[in-house]
């Protein structure tokens, strides 16, 4: 039997093909006879508004970055301000309240009734500047119990008083419900 060359099998599916005869084989990539169409030129138009606006862009972007770093040093500066003029209005608000105890010091040889009344003068004074910088005292009695204002130091069992009020007051509270700079230390009342 004579041997002929037999048909190579078919390639399985999704093989890539050798390239057939037909076609012509690869060679070496072709080498450039001259400038391209580009060369003469440089840049394309659009290449050049492409790069004006990046910059463009990229300055307005350092300008912010600078407008916001000079904001927040400003505001820095301002809120140091308000702080110092506000520690100052404080601060001069409570002179007279000194200049009345100073007073009374110098007093405190005279007539003991009268050295009372002056302190009992001076703490309303006291009391008065708490009140105009926004803290109220609070030592009312008789009021129904507020954990917002109000803080437990013990109860007692008063049949006179209604349940869950406020009997006594030890330490008056200052501020209101929200802003206070202590709360009312006081006894609550509650029944047998």
């Amino acid at each position: 039997m004579p041997n002929r060359p037999q048909a190579p099998d078919p390639p399985p599916e999704g093989a890539v093909e050798p390239p057939r005869g037909d076609l012509p084989e690869p060679g070496p990539p072709a080498e450039e006879t001259g400038p391209g169409p580009d060369a003469t030129t440089g840049p394309t138009a659009a290449d050049d508004e492409y790069a004006d606006a990046l910059k463009d862009v990229e300055d307005r972007w350092r300008r912010a970055l600078a407008d916001l770093d000079n904001l927040r040093k400003r505001h820095a500066r301002e809120l140091e301000r308000e702080r110092a003029a506000e520690r100052a209005r404080t601060a001069a608000a409570f002179l007279e309240v000194i200049d009345n105890l100073e007073l009374a010091l110098s007093h405190a040889a005279a007539d003991p009734g009268a050295i009372v009344e002056g302190v009992r003068a001076v703490r309303d004074q006291a009391v008065n500047v708490l009140e105009r910088l926004g803290y109220p005292r609070d030592d009312e009695t008789g009021v129904a119990f507020d954990p917002t204002r109000h803080e437990v130091v013990g109860v007692v069992q008063d049949p006179g008083a209604e349940p869950n009020t406020v009997a006594q007051v030890l330490r008056p509270g200052y501020g209101q419900a929200g802003r206070q700079l202590r709360p009312a230390a006081v006894t609550v009342a509650k029944r047998e």
